[in-house]
């Protein structure tokens, strides 16, 4: 009878302990439950927001039409046109292979693709399909669940590789990757617009809720170029270019009272419709990029300089040491086939390209005056053309100079330059000695075609020299090179036309020296050369000695600079000029 009572006392003991634990676990439940709903009411509330507010929305973004680029005749160059590409969203969709076989008649496309493209693709929300698809295809395919339409641009250049390097290229996301399509990528590209829509639980836009940005088109580009004078000046160098079999080349036409450039020509060149199936070497455009020595076409540039700065008088006589000039300080100095020339003026020193006579005006000269001049033609620095990739060349500064830079570079050595900048410099010369930048872009237009900007250049300030040294120059001396001298390939009928030859041997890259084998040749000519209308710039980079049929400036860049002015001025239907009286020709190739 004793042990009862006390079993039943411990039996309600343990029973106090079980309800115990019981109501601290609950009321240990209960604190949780609060601190959770404390922390999810108080610290993730802007979480919970975000995701309430992401899974509630659908944005809708509108992408801009990327302005056109036309050339100054208002010939499209550039354009983007509109393609429709249908869409999967992987995330939503539970079973690619019904989704697969629903779409595959309409899109004429193997079910086995489709599906493939929808469980590989790497982002969730969006699995390109079928691109450019038909307006028909796109309304069969909205039908489907997971399959959505998205409207976006294509470049398209029409007249595929002929001013590819002016004009450049974009990317597959339309974002400039070369040329005017780089250089004015924020001005083409436009602004984007957004809508944000309130969304149904599979996503479904019910209705507008805000719009964010205003959808702005790309504006347009009116260039310099001409495509008419273009296919002229590709035409003539693409023939010459396989004929000689010449590494590269190039050719510019350019106003020179302006600096507005009609054509320019880089080889080998691409098609930027195809840009993916192209040597990556082929995009460079070596008329601005590549720097080279430039050989005689430098010298009346040199000459200009010197009369100027009053080193030489145009009537004084020169010995030019019968073809052999030697000193200390500077080496030897000989002339183009070991010709040997006596006294000459400067007129005759640019007829018959004398590198001693050069030689011995760059000595009086002197470092100043020679380098601060050709500073003023623009040499060793960019010339601001509204291009990309644009180099300076070489021109050392002048602490750097011994005896061989200043009888070397007035005949074209030991300097480097781009072909933009002899354009430069030529344009100087024949608009009477004025500052000129060279532009390719003359104007930007809004999608009504109203200009709304106009790119032309403000005037550079200044005289690079004299007004009258530079008509001398041209209308003299440069005229005798054509009409008795080197340059006699390039006389035409209807205009008297000036021009200068450049022959320069391509320094080794591996020792001291010069390659036997390779050089440059170049022609640059203009007219009329009383009133010049246009210059022409021609280069052949490494024609083939091998060939036999010569290597010169005048045998190979003079025929097609020829042609292209003589073509450009009947073109551009330029008044025929007046011509000086023709003297015996003679041929001193540089």
């Amino acid at each position: 009878m004793a042990l009862r009572p006390w079993l039943s006392q411990n039996e309600e003991s343990r029973s106090v302990r079980i309800i115990t634990f019981f109501l601290v676990a609950l009321i240990a439940a209960f604190l949780f439950l609060a601190a959770r709903c404390l922390y999810l009411q108080y610290f993730k509330t802007d979480y919970y927001i975000a995701a309430s507010i992401k899974q509630q929305q659908a944005r809708a973004t509108h992408k801009p039409q990327r302005g056109a680029i036309l050339d100054c005749r208002g010939r499209v160059l550039a354009a983007s046109n509109k393609i429709q590409t249908i869409f999967a969203e992987p995330r939503i969709i539970k079973d690619p292979k019904t989704t697969s076989t629903a779409l595959a008649p309409i899109i004429d496309m193997g079910a086995h693709d489709i599906c493939r493209l929808i469980t590989e693709s790497k982002n969730p929300g969006f699995a390109k399909i079928k691109v450019r698809a038909e307006a028909s295809q796109c309304s069969a395919a909205r039908e489907i669940y997971g399959i959505g339409i998205q409207s976006d641009f294509q470049r398209h250049y029409p007249m595929g590789p002929l001013a590819a390097h002016v004009v450049g290229f974009t990317s597959l996301d339309n974002r400039g990757l070369a040329g005017a399509e780089l250089q004015y990528d924020k001005e083409l590209s436009g602004l984007s617009g957004r809508n944000v829509f309130f969304a149904d639980a599979f996503r479904r836009p019910i209705r507008l809720k805000q719009q964010k940005g205003i959808l702005t088109d790309g504006a347009g580009l009116i260039l310099t170029i001409d495509a008419a004078i273009q296919q002229i000046a590709r035409a003539e160098l693409i023939s010459q270019y396989q004929s000689y079999e010449a590494e590269s080349a190039v050719a510019i036409v350019a106003e020179p009272k302006t600096g507005a450039i009609l054509a320019m020509v880089s080889l080998p060149d691409f098609d930027p419709n195809q840009t993916r199936s192209t040597d990556p070497n082929n995009f460079r455009n070596r008329a601005v990029t590549d720097p080279f020595e430039p050989g005689s076409i430098l010298k009346p540039i040199v000459a200009a300089i010197a009369i100027d700065a009053t080193a030489v008088s145009l009537d004084e006589q020169i010995f030019c040491e019968n073809g052999s000039y030697r000193g200390r300080g500077f080496g030897r100095i000989g002339e183009y086939r070991d010709r040997q020339y006596g006294d000459m003026t400067m007129r005759e020193i640019l007829v018959k390209s004398s590198n001693i006579g050069m030689a011995k005006i760059g000595q009086r000269l002197g470092k100043d005056r020679l380098y601060k001049g050709l500073k003023h033609f623009g040499f060793g620095k960019r010339t601001g053309l509204d291009l990309p990739g644009e180099a300076k060349g070489v021109l050392a500064p002048m602490q750097k100079w011994t005896g061989y830079s200043v009888t070397r570079i007035p005949f074209g050595q030991e300097i480097s330059v781009t072909a933009i900048q002899l354009i430069k410099a030529f344009c100087i010369l024949a608009n009477g000695g004025h500052q000129v930048r060279p532009y390719v872009v003359k104007a930007m237009v809004d999608n009504n075609g109203e200009i709304i900007k106009l790119k032309r250049p403000s005037p550079a300030f200044g005289f690079a020299i004299k007004p009258e040294v530079a008509r001398w120059v041209v209308t003299e001396a440069m005229t005798s090179v054509v009409n008795e001298g080197t340059g006699f390939r390039a006389r035409l009928e209807k205009w008297q036309v000036f021009g200068k030859t450049g022959t320069a041997d391509i320094a080794k890259s591996t020792e001291r020296g010069y390659s036997e084998n390779d050089c440059v040749a170049s022609f640059v000519a203009g007219a009329p050369a009383e009133d010049p209308a246009v210059v022409v710039l021609v280069s052949v980079r490494k024609p083939n000695k091998a060939l036999g049929k010569g290597y010169t400036g005048g045998i190979v860049a003079s025929p097609v600079a020829t042609n292209i002015l003589e073509k450009t001025l009947n073109y551009l239907r330029v008044p025929e000029g007046k011509k000086k009286d023709s003297v015996r020709i003679a041929k001193h190739e540089p």
